[in-house]
């Protein structure tokens, strides 16, 4: 019996084919015949369709994806807008109140621009003009020792914090935010913000917190001014 040392040719692939046809972009064009008979499914349905209504079909999603990408930029660019001008309102009532009356406005800004359900502030280490104010009382060691050990504002659930038992409804406090006020960056904390909602994903682990880091600064700057000796 006679054995053939001929090698045997492996078998073509896919990959070779698309290989092949992508190297040889001339090849449609001496078989063109080819395209016109071409039949794939249609994406939404079963029935057959012409290589040139696919790739139409194709293009149509491919338009229709970047424009809700484009109205996804549109509305984050509205809503930073909106923030933007948030925070420019309330650095100028801050900037434009007395003094001695900066807490009330911090809050009830906080409160009425920024859509917070809920808002408490306390304060220590307070000018003696100033130390026996209601934002000044009942301030444990435990809330100072929390907030000197906040970095960046806390968010997330009501774990329950000492610090929220200072809203008016505390039981109603399903998430919170948790903000240290300093004088500036870096310096010992004076004060704590509490921010909270009956949502439990509107201060949530995942969200970013620039904003409240923003606010705690702009906060902590204005509201250091109760620590000076008045004259």
């Amino acid at each position: 019996m006679t054995m053939s040392n001929t090698p045997q040719m492996a078998p073509i692939t896919e990959d070779d084919i698309a290989n092949y046809l992508a190297n040889t972009p001339d090849f449609f064009e001496r078989h063109a015949e080819l395209l016109a008979s071409v039949q794939l499914t249609h994406p939404h349905s079963q029935r057959a369709v012409g290589l040139q209504e696919r790739q139409a079909l194709m293009l149509r999603d491919k338009i229709k994806s970047l424009e809700h990408r484009i109205m996804d930029m549109f509305r984050h660019a509205h809503e930073n807008m909106a923030l933007t001008d948030k925070m420019h309102r309330w650095a100028c009532d801050l900037l434009a109140t007395p003094t001695a009356d900066l807490p009330a406005v911090t809050v009830d800004n906080l409160h009425d621009l920024f859509q917070v359900p809920q808002v408490a502030l306390r304060l220590w280490n307070l000018d003696a003009s100033h130390a026996q104010a209601p934002y000044a009382q009942g301030v444990t060691e435990a809330v100072r020792e929390q907030a000197a050990g906040l970095g960046t504002p806390y968010v997330g659930a009501n774990t329950g914090f000492e610090a929220v038992q200072w809203l008016d409804e505390p039981a109603q406090a399903a998430s919170v935010a948790l903000m240290a006020l300093r004088p500036a960056p870096g310096q010992d904390a004076f004060g704590l913000l509490v921010l909270a909602s009956p949502d439990a994903q509107r201060f949530n682990s995942q969200m970013g917190t620039e904003l409240l880091e923003r606010l705690a600064e702009l906060a902590g700057a204005a509201l250091s001014s109760l620590r000076q000796t008045q004259a």
